[in-house]
């Protein structure tokens, strides 16, 4: 570790949750994708698994991450929360109904707040979900979700740029 978290020594960090082949889960990687082509000289990683993020994140500044979430909203609705060293305690409901169940024992919030614990979060995390509809094996995002994928990958620009705007952060050159 070159400092503590949240130093942006490492510039901004895009992260797209998900497993690539379990439906709507799959949208945080599809985002991340299209968020890659859109911000040359960002880290963008596309990432299934929620328990890696502490070191995926260490050292940049801001933190983006996007996932899949169900909160009871319409299919492809856009959904923010942001926190950080800084900021409130995430509720561990927060994203527990996520893509990330059964096999995931940690889920993106308990991993925030394991992070906020050890002195390992970024100094601004924003979350962006968007809602999902369908968590089945080998399908494909459902329309909705897949129609949300430009949208969302907009917002993230648009956190970053904001960020660095602020002088949170500086793209590598």
């Amino acid at each position: 570790m070159t400092g503590p978290a949240g130093t942006g020594t490492r510039g901004p960090l895009v992260v797209g949750l998900g497993s690539p082949d379990r439906g709507d889960d799959a949208v945080g990687r599809a985002v991340a994708r299209s968020v890659a082509l859109l911000l040359p000289g960002v880290v963008v990683v596309d990432h299934e698994d929620p328990t890696s993020l502490l070191d995926l994140w260490d050292g940049h500044d801001p933190v983006v991450v996007v996932d899949a979430v169900r909160s009871g909203s319409p299919a492809g609705t856009l959904h923010r929360v942001e926190t950080g060293a800084g900021g409130a305690p995430v509720s561990p409901g927060a994203w527990a109904r996520t893509g990330h169940g059964g096999t995931h024992a940690v889920g993106l919030s308990e991993m925030v707040e394991l992070g906020r614990a050890l002195g390992r979060l970024p100094a601004r995390l924003v979350v962006v979900g968007i809602e999902a509809e369908c968590f089945d094996h080998g399908v494909p995002l459902t329309p909705r979700v897949a129609e949300a994928v430009p949208e969302a990958a907009a917002r993230v620009c648009l956190e970053v740029g904001t960020a660095l705007q602020e002088g949170a952060g500086d793209v590598p050159r």
